[in-house]
């Protein structure tokens, strides 16, 4: 089951989440990195020095996704696509602390149905829905 998620309440979703991971690819190489994003009420999520490895991803395919695995068993995951660009500093170093800016194209709260049995969400509305905004 998934529930979409307005890039504009990304914020409030991540709150319900700990780290996460952002995943870059480049052809044929996945990179896979463990990320603390912070949300700007526009949808996008800054991440502060990713890496080299993610910046030379990005260099080549600015598409990634982002993952954030539920805090309880069978809880739902926060899957977000987008854009990445490079934020940048002053410098002029290529050491991998640059932040990136990820523009979310599509968010979704996700589980299987096998999962079902999960906790409900904290407004109780049951297994099928998830609300994020209030």
């Amino acid at each position: 089951m998934s529930i979409p998620v307005d890039p504009a309440d990304l914020r409030q979703a991540l709150s319900d989440f700990d780290s996460g991971y952002l995943l870059s690819t480049s052809s044929p190489q996945v990179k896979v990195v463990t990320v603390d994003p912070v949300a700007a009420d526009d949808g996008t999520l800054r991440i502060a020095g990713p890496g080299r490895g993610t910046l030379r991803n990005l260099a080549d395919n600015a598409v990634v996704t982002l993952v954030f695995p539920p805090r309880e068993r069978h809880g739902y995951t926060l899957l977000v696509d987008g854009t990445a660009a490079r934020a940048g500093t002053d410098d002029g170093t290529d050491d991998g602390t640059d932040d990136v800016v990820v523009t979310a194209t599509a968010a979704v709260l996700h589980r299987p149905a096998a999962h079902a049995d999960g906790p409900l969400p904290p407004d109780g509305c049951g297994h099928d829905c998830a609300p994020v905004s209030g």
